[in-house]
């Protein structure tokens, strides 16, 4: 049996939006999607192939043959149209503070079934980076519907390589399938194990008791040498800024923060290099991220923005501040209110530990002048759809308005060929750089270690173990 230790464990309704590192190995191992990414890129999964139309409103997917769910019913047209259904449902898609993810993309679509496998999806809204969302689109069996809806999360049936046996507070355990499409995953047994301690975690790895173990120290884990596997997570730490009121409604005052910032210095003093500095509004794995020096520390450039905007004489910020999500972040503001002090801007930090609260009161947009949060969906279109368009005023909107970048969002969102699209969005990338919406600091490095030698892996752009793709260990634990 492999077994995976980590940080924390749980298992959720698969239709509800999670970017949890720990619950997506789990659902990906269990659950197929209609793609799956690879890369940047999509390559079929349980579409054997799609068309789409010249405006990206009308999607037509036909499925692999022969599928079947864990317990035995086909995995139709009729059963992926269902599943897209359900998350598409006010009450479903729900993540940290934000209900209905999906629907505000599958909300009102017309599902038709033109065969037995074969799924036509007309969506309200054209949307070429469909297969962003689709990549998450966990295809439910039916049958677990009702227990799922009453809240009985060990209800879990997919098609996917591996099926669940048992599920308890500190373990859950899967056994592999027979005959997936995908063909035999090289460990059978999977078994996720709950230790809360990155000490223990690495312990237990180095023991021999676990295979793999996640999230683990950056320094402490350099004990396991070539074991040792480090990867650029795509979560983009940032500080969400009220453009709507207040002086960083004026988009000098932004570009001065962001000038202000030595970002390679809070790599050092608050990650201690376990970070690399963000220059954008996306990490440089997601797909159309751009380049350029548009966020370099320019300090007299600061002053003088200050300065023009009527702030010559100092600046004072109040400031929100999570005591986790990042679990940095009030060593994060303290460092960051150290930098700022020699561009003149105070920063008054207002400390909030209820996380949830925290993010509901940011959905609400209550947010004081700025707040420190983190933006991790892997699709570049819904950063910028639900966080940056202020006509969709999303939920982590915060009053943000440029007219050039909405224009930009509009041809990306009818734009199929791929390799122009990408283009579109590095033109959005170039622009926030100059008008930026938030203040982007780094994107984490994060690490993993696995039992043995596997110079050969590689961790998926999104930071999500592949566990049907992982190298054999052969482990009894």
């Amino acid at each position: 049996m492999t077994v995976i230790a980590q940080a924390r464990l749980g298992i959720h309704d698969p239709h509800d939006c999670t970017d949890a590192s720990d619950e997506l190995p789990i659902l990906h191992a269990v659950y197929d999607t209609l793609v799956r990414r690879v890369g940047q890129d999509f390559v079929p999964h349980l579409a054997d192939s799609w068309e789409v139309s010249e405006q990206a409103t009308v999607w037509i997917f036909h499925l692999r043959p022969d599928v079947r769910f864990h317990d035995g019913s086909p995995c139709d047209a009729a059963a992926v149209a269902q599943s897209l259904e359900r998350m598409a449902r006010e009450d479903k898609g729900y993540t940290l503070g934000a209900p209905a993810v999906w629907r505000q993309f599958l909300g009102g679509a017309l599902l038709e079934i033109m065969a037995p496998l074969s799924l036509r999806v007309t969506l309200k809204a054209p949307m070429a980076d469909l297969l962003d969302v689709l990549e998450q689109g966990f295809i439910v069996a039916p049958s677990v519907f009702e227990a799922l809806d009453a809240g009985d999360h060990r209800a879990q049936c997919g098609t996917g390589p591996y099926r669940i046996t048992s599920i308890a507070p500190d373990e859950i355990r899967a056994t592999h399938t027979k005959d997936h499409f995908a063909g035999r995953p090289a460990n059978p047994d999977i078994t996720w194990r709950l230790v809360a301690s990155a000490a223990e975690r690495l312990a237990q790895l180095q023991n021999g008791e676990v295979q793999i173990a996640n999230a683990l120290d950056y320094e402490a884990s350099r004990a396991l040498g070539d074991s040792r596997q480090t990867f650029l997570s795509p979560v983009a730490i940032i500080y969400l800024l009220n453009a709507a009121r207040g002086p960083l409604s004026d988009a000098r005052v932004r570009r001065a923060l962001s000038l202000a910032v030595d970002r390679e210095g809070l790599v050092e003093t608050v990650m201690q290099g376990a970070a690399q500095p963000l220059r954008g509004f996306v990490s440089p794995n997601h797909f159309g991220a751009g380049k350029g020096a548009g966020t370099d520390t320019d300090r007299d450039l600061a002053r003088d923005l200050l300065a023009r905007a009527g702030y010559g004489e100092g600046l004072t910020l109040e400031v929100d501040c999570p005591t986790r999500l990042p679990d940095e972040a009030e060593r994060l503001t303290a460092a960051l209110a150290d930098q700022l002090a020699s561009v003149g801007i105070t920063l008054n930090v207002h400390v909030h530990p209820e996380r949830e609260d925290y993010a509901h009161m940011v959905r609400r947009k209550e947010i004081r002048d700025m707040c420190v949060f983190d933006s991790s969906p892997m699709s570049t279109y819904r950063v910028l759809y639900e966080k940056i368009d202020s006509r969709v005023a999303g939920s982590w909107w915060q009053g943000y308005a440029n007219p050039e970048i909405e224009a930009l969002i509009d041809r990306g969102r009818v734009t199929m060929d791929r390799a122009a699209r990408a283009e579109i969005w590095r033109e959005a990338y170039a622009l926030l750089q100059e008008d930026p919406a938030w203040l982007t600091l780094y994107n984490p490095v994060r690490v993993i270690g696995l039992a043995g030698r596997h110079p050969d892996f590689a961790m998926p752009v999104d930071g999500v173990i592949d566990v049907p793709r992982l190298p054999c260990f052969g482990g009894t634990s």
